[in-house]
């Protein structure tokens, strides 16, 4: 979806695109996921970094073999330009590459000076980092095993699947639908909510930093605030909702704790053995708290746990996510509500 683009008084422009990173063990689906973003994106353009070149996902200037004329050629992230491109492989790409995109990626635009040609290409391509774990769980183990000798026994049983809730074809009319319609904006309840957490953010970055005398292997800057103001954005188009309020605000927050925050904690070896024993803490007490069968919001347990308690809300947070991860409890209503559905 993205947030909402912004041109400032002085002209300058404020991407509303997002940037997402997966990343993790071989064999988890990524490459499945890029896929299928691709498919249901109404413009997408799906390549892997290990044969792309700066040139090739950018731009090149080539020579006309009739009238030896230079023209320019876009690359993927030109072609796709208003939609999405999904580069999978991104580790494999030369350095030099990689850092072709970077203006592409932040600023949505592409220079070219060569052959006597100066311009600028347009590519509002779409700040998230996903880590992508294989965790080791019996039951969904024994699920993938059976639909993988389902395919290869000839497929059978792989009919027996339920039915998506939504079709390909209608989710790519909705998206496009939502981007073409809907430009949200923050409400000041909503505003007041991120600035008061970017804030809270940041001091819980600045004292694990302290803590372990080492720099974060992911700053948290002004460039995450952005990143969490789109997102915000997105849920609200999402939901074709002209206005984005606290309630977008909390999702947003959870989806940027679970995934860049969680990706900052496991950059720094891991996270530290403190944060790791309170998460080990939480769990136990999450279980206590929760019998099997019950469920409770998640500004209750955030209310108990880090305000009752003094546990670290990055700390509840990774929590519940190891706990969604092993089947233990299920996130609910946009993740507002938690429920207890395993041991």
């Amino acid at each position: 979806m993205g947030g909402s683009k912004k041109i400032l008084p002085d002209g300058m422009k404020l991407r509303g695109d997002i940037n997402v990173l997966l990343l993790g063990d071989p064999g988890t689906a990524k490459s499945q996921l890029l896929k299928f973003v691709e498919k249901v994106s109404p413009i997408a353009i799906y390549t892997s970094g290990k044969g792309s070149s700066a040139a090739g996902l950018t731009a090149s200037v080539q020579r006309d073999h009739t009238t030896r004329e230079f023209y320019l050629e876009g690359g993927a992230m030109v072609l796709a330009d208003g939609g999405v491109v999904c580069i999978d492989e991104f580790d494999k790409m030369r350095d030099e590459d990689r850092v072709a995109i970077h203006e592409a990626m932040e600023q949505q635009t592409i220079s070219i000076a060569k052959a006597g040609i100066t311009t600028i290409l347009n590519s509002r391509t779409f700040d998230m980092i996903f880590i992508v774990k294989d965790d080791h769980n019996r039951a969904r183990d024994e699920t993938i095993a059976k639909h993988v000798m389902a395919i290869h026994k000839g497929g059978h049983g792989v009919e027996e699947q339920a039915e998506s809730e939504i079709s390909v074809d209608k989710m790519k009319r909705y998206i496009s639908y939502c981007r073409s319609r809907m430009a949200p904006r923050l409400s000041p309840e909503a505003s007041e909510k991120l600035s008061s957490h970017f804030v809270s953010i940041r001091k819980q970055v600045h004292a694990a930093e302290l803590e372990a005398n080492a720099r974060s292997s992911i700053p948290i800057t002004v460039r995450q605030l952005e990143a969490i103001i789109r997102i915000t954005e997105s849920l609200a188009k999402l939901s074709l909702s002209p206005i984005a309020d606290v309630s977008h605000v909390d999702e947003a927050i959870r989806l940027f704790l679970a995934s860049t925050m969680d990706a900052v904690t496991m950059g720094s070896t891991q996270g530290s053995k403190e944060l790791n024993e309170e998460v080990n803490k939480l769990e136990d007490e999450l279980k206590r708290r929760l019998p099997i069968g019950w469920s409770t919001s998640l500004a209750t347990l955030k209310r108990e746990m880090v305000e009752g308690k003094g546990f670290s809300e990055q700390a509840l947070v990774r929590a519940i996510t190891i706990l969604e991860r092993r089947d233990t409890v299920t996130i609910r209503n946009q993740g507002a509500q938690v429920y207890r559905s395993g041991a």
